[in-house]
């Protein structure tokens, strides 16, 4: 999902800053109300199937279908090894191991097929390279989930669009293009075209976001707090704390929005 504090990572401080996963439950605005909604979906059915989750970060809501319907499998895949390793902590604490995986690796590169499948901010897998700046590839991302589900699948996708019409000061700390994303009516028309129905279409609150972006920002005031004002570091810490806070509140809020569509797929 493109969010300024997504990609402002301070990798010359990373390992003194705390993780997304230190404040946040979900690496999506997602409300405790919209994902048990999300879980509900999934789970109706499932029986022993299979529910993959791509780009499943530290796959919490995965791991929440996969408690729901007790006698099913789930499996998900992401890149950032340091999600993954808490994921797995996340498993073993709820009692899930034999029943969840999760694996560090590119989800484009799977071939399981699966009877469910979770998609939440990362439709980029199939698309270009992001630092290309290129808009989402809705197309390619769906084309690729209706490939491996059989048809009555449900399916959850969840990703960026415009919630209104962007402005130079949204795009900015983003791709910088205004075609980056789609409203959510084309996003809907993109997965009915690639064989599948919503059976609900629905968005992320101001409210949702504004947790999500405090979420993610409270590593720079923990870090700040933590470190003596005059740390070498410090100055560096204050202006991403401040760059984030400038794309969100002055820029995408309000603009930059969030969809869930459950679909099943035919």
């Amino acid at each position: 999902m493109p969010a300024s504090g997504w990609t402002d990572t301070l990798s010359w401080v990373s390992p003194l800053l705390s993780k997304p996963f230190d404040d946040l439950t979900f690496l999506s605005p997602l409300s405790e109300q919209r994902a048990g909604r999300l879980v509900t979906f999934l789970a109706h059915g499932l029986g022993d199937g299979l529910v993959l989750d791509v780009g499943c970060g530290w796959a919490e809501l995965l791991l929440r279908v996969v408690a729901a319907a007790p006698s099913c499998r789930g499996i998900g895949v992401d890149t950032d090894e340091a999600a993954i390793t808490h994921g797995r902590g996340l498993v073993d604490q709820r009692g899930l191991a034999g029943r969840a995986t999760l694996v560090h690796g590119e989800a484009k590169d799977l071939s399981q097929r699966a009877d469910a499948l979770l998609c939440v901010g990362a439709s980029q897998i199939w698309g270009p390279p992001v630092e290309d700046c290129q808009p989402l590839d809705y197309a390619a991302a769906l084309a690729a989930i209706r490939g491996t589900v059989p048809r009555g699948a449900r399916v959850v996708y969840g990703e960026s669009i415009w919630s209104r019409p962007p402005t130079t000061a949204a795009v900015s700390p983003l791709a910088g293009r205004f075609d980056e994303l789609v409203p959510l009516p084309e996003l809907v028309e993109f997965a009915v075209a690639h064989s599948f129905m919503p059976m609900a279409v629905h968005q992320a609150s101001t409210d949702e976001w504004d947790t999500f972006e405090s979420g993610y920002g409270a590593c720079y005031a923990r870090w700040l707090a933590e470190h003596d004002p005059n740390h070498p570091d410090a100055e560096s810490v204050r202006a991403s704390a401040a760059r984030q806070r400038k794309a969100y509140l002055s820029g995408y809020r309000g603009i930059l929005g969030m969809a869930y569509l459950e679909l099943v797929a035919v």
